[in-house]
This record gives C-alpha cells, structure tokens and sequence, in this order.
C-alpha cells in the first residue's frame, strides 16, 4: 500500500512474505518494486526489508532522488524504528536511575556466512560494524515472550535479527535464525518497519511515516 507520494518519492508499507526487489528465477520477479513501477515507472529503489519482514519502505522518484537519499540513508540521516516479538522474558537493560524506558545497546560486527548465504553470523576479525539500541515495551499476556522497540543505527542486512538472537532471545517466526520451537510460534517472522523519519530531498521538510504493527 503507498502510504505517501510525491514528485521526489514514495513511502510504501510492505506486507510480510513479499519480496522487496526480483530475486532469481521466473518465480521470484513478484515483488513489491515490480508492483510500485507498474503505477509510478520512475520509482526505484533506495533500501530494502527482508522478505519475511513487514512494514515501510521508502522509493525514490528518479535517479537524482534516489542518489540523495541513499547519501542520507548512508550518513544515518533516516531513523527506522522497528517492532519485534522475541522469544523469551527481555528485562529493560540496567541503565543509571533505571527507568524503565532506557535503550540498551547490542554492538556487534557482522559478516556473510558464505557456506549458508544468506545468513550471517557475528565476526569480531572482518565483520562490518553493527549497532542496533533496543528497548522494552512490554510481555504478553503469559509473561514468555517480550515485545521490543528497535531502532538499527547501522543498516546491514539481517542485522535485527542477528542481534537479538546473540542477546538470546530470537525473534518469534524467524525461520533462519530461530529455533524450531521459537519459529513455530508464529507463522511470520514477528518483525515490522514501524516508523521512518528523514528530511525531505527536494524541500528539507521533516517527514515521519508510521505504520500499524500487525501483530
């Protein structure tokens, strides 16, 4: 669904089990960038969600579009928050005075696992620097499983997903780096794109999108 659009860009909210951009092979060209180019044909892509993951997406209008906002993407100029149900009682990180709203911080560098692409696996000696802050929103009604705010700093790729599963607790759903019972819990991975906020290319103008966590 577009959620806005203009001369310089989109914001789309993509559903979960879609593909972002074509992946290989003739089943794979149904995808939200293919759907978005059918009404806008000068709409291209800026940045990516998995597949698995839902939630907003931003697309360029145009090559001069999509230049200066990969550069904002690229200078952390655009804040995504993300939320996420994981596997498992998450208590708000230990922070001075306590409040129960303090970030917490997983800092761990990140690398392709190459012998079983597409996962990735933490490496302190090559990989990239990854940073994702997180915090507690509450647990469900069990007090098993907890629901997090996340708000990646850096952008790689599984990097949400990655990091929650080396704090130890796995987001529900997730079929690459959950286990069998915490994937079995959901029937998608519990990951959604809630918020976008950057400053418009064109005019400067602050924006801020949200979308609806569907779960």
């Amino acid at each position: 669904a577009v959620v806005y659009v203009d001369d310089t860009l989109l914001v789309v909210d993509k559903p979960s089990g879609l593909l972002a951009v074509p992946g290989r092979g003739a089943d794979k060209q149904d995808c939200l960038s293919a759907r978005v180019q059918a009404r806008y044909t000068d709409a291209l892509i800026v940045h990516r969600l998995d597949m698995a993951t839902s939630g907003l997406m931003v697309m360029a209008r145009g090559t001069a579009a999509q230049r200066a906002l990969s550069m904002a993407f690229a200078a952390r100029a655009v804040t995504k928050r993300y939320v996420a149900m994981v596997a498992g009682r998450v208590e708000a990180p230990a922070q001075d005075g306590g409040m129960p709203d303090d970030w917490g911080s997983i800092d761990l560098p990140l690398i392709v696992d190459w012998p079983n692409r597409p996962r990735r696996i933490v490496d302190h000696l090559s990989g990239k620097p990854s940073l994702t802050r997180w915090r507690v929103l509450g647990h469900d009604e069990a007090g098993l499983n907890t629901r997090v705010e996340l708000e990646p700093v850096t952008g790689r790729s599984h990097q949400l997903r990655v990091h929650l599963r080396e704090l130890g607790h796995p987001i529900l759903g997730d079929a690459l780096y959950a286990p069998p019972d915490v994937q079995a819990l959901s029937g998608r991975l519990l990951l959604h794109a809630q918020s976008l906020r950057f400053a418009h290319p064109l005019t400067g103008a602050a924006l801020a999108f949200e979308s609806a966590v569907p779960f």
